[in-house]
């Protein structure tokens, strides 16, 4: 077991939720000491709950779709919100199922994922979570650019370029910066970082090939996943779905 679940567990991570992330935050006047907080707690709730209902769950079809559409419907939500606070939040679930649900179906099709919760839902949590984040920081960045240079957006179609084409022009630059993140931590598996995937596997006494296998296909899942958000977020922004004004 890496971690061992004791007293002196729940000690450590309090100390680093309280002291390292919220006070650090606090004295850095970040402005999200509370959201820090409140994030930690929610995250342990929603563990306790997820660890004592995924066995009933993962053995039940119509449980395990409805757990599926609800990691999917909270994914939208929380993208949406970030990204905005008026009414277009919804157009997050777009990029979010563009990415993450053609790969998921093509997993099932090929067979290289059963339809068994201890399988699916992991797999399909990284993916809806790959693209979630993809998403958030294409979003926020397409719009924060669109706002800070609207005056050259303006330019262009006064040149006579389509409201479309010159909002993409602008926004497109900033919003691929979402894909860094996922990009950097490809480049550097297995020589900075040791992802989750690979360690659990060697954990439950799987093979280092086998362990690497699995998470090369998890990086290169992601980055498709990614890749396709971010393409569709930027068409919604460009097109005037999804804004703040």
């Amino acid at each position: 077991m890496l971690l061992p679940v004791t007293p002196a567990l729940g000690v450590v991570l309090v100390a680093l939720l309280a002291l390292a992330a919220a006070a650090v935050a606090a004295w850095a006047r970040l402005g999200r000491s509370r959201e820090i907080l409140v994030a930690g707690v929610r995250a342990a709730g929603q563990l306790a709950a997820v660890s004592l209902l995924i066995g009933w769950v993962a053995q039940r079809l119509g449980p395990l779709l409805g757990f599926l559409v609800l990691m999917f419907a909270v994914a939208a939500w929380t993208a949406g919100r970030r990204v905005t606070r008026n009414r277009t939040w919804w157009w997050a679930a777009v990029p979010i199922g563009a990415g993450a649900l053609p790969v998921v179906g093509l997993l099932l099709v090929t067979g290289l994922v059963p339809v068994r919760g201890p399988a699916l839902i992991p797999v399909a949590g990284i993916l809806i979570g790959g693209a979630l984040t993809a998403t958030v920081l294409g979003g926020r960045r397409a719009l924060d650019e669109l706002a800070t240079r609207h005056g050259e957006v303006e330019a262009g179609m006064a040149l006579g370029m389509l409201d479309r084409d010159a909002r993409l022009e602008i926004v497109r630059p900033a919003a691929a910066d979402a894909l860094l993140p996922g990009l950097d931590q490809t480049r550097t598996v297995g020589l900075v970082t040791l992802p989750g995937a690979f360690v659990g596997m060697l954990l439950g006494g799987a093979s280092p090939v086998e362990a690497g296998a699995v998470q090369l296909f998890v990086l290169v899942a992601l980055m498709a996943v990614q890749v396709v958000a971010v393409t569709v977020v930027l068409e919604l922004v460009a097109r005037g779905r999804l804004h703040r004004g």
